[in-house]
């Protein structure tokens, strides 16, 4: 699958599969992830991947999302600069989060896997649940199993309604 495919084909999976995730997959997701740009090549993120079913119901508990549970893996990005600003004036753990975990969310799709972004969770008790020292913050979790469920129509706007060209409009 290119990469076209994998973007065309990704949705939000939020059904899984009981089947387990097989490790050379995981990992290659993974180096998918640890292989995103970030700010200054500082990769100031740790990727927590939960396995065990008692910490993934806890997270999917935390994040008020029951389907959480079902996947096999959970993999919590843990940005590990909060207070870190780009230039622009922009935070930089959740940019640079994003861009791993888009390519975790494609790296998945290739391998005939689903997902979902999680941004709807509670900061506090993930941080308890998985470890993470008050000196960093979870930014995203994210689910990667075998789809239960299948893809919906993607519903997106015209290109012409988002690109403008030069300048604001």
């Amino acid at each position: 699958m290119n990469v076209y495919e994998a973007i065309a084909n990704r949705y939000s999976v939020r059904a899984y599969l009981p089947k387990p995730l097989e490790q050379d997959k995981l990992e290659r997701i993974l180096d998918a992830a640890r292989l995103a740009p970030s700010a200054c090549n500082r990769q100031a993120w740790k990727f927590i991947v939960v396995r065990d079913a008692k910490v993934r119901q806890a997270l999917a508990e935390a994040a008020e999302q029951p389907f959480l549970a079902q996947a096999p893996v959970i993999v919590a990005i843990v940005g590990l600069e909060p207070k870190a600003m780009m230039h622009c004036g922009v935070p930089t753990d959740p940019v640079n989060c994003a861009i791993a975990m888009e390519h975790m969310a494609l790296a998945a799709t290739a391998e005939g896997l689903g997902c979902c972004w999680i941004g709807h969770f509670q900061q506090d008790s993930c941080c308890r649940i998985l470890g993470v020292p008050q000196t960093a913050e979870v930014i995203e979790l994210m689910p990667i199993g075998y789809a239960a469920d299948a893809p919906r129509p993607k519903l997106r706007k015209a290109l012409q309604e988002i690109v403008t060209y030069d300048k604001f409009e």
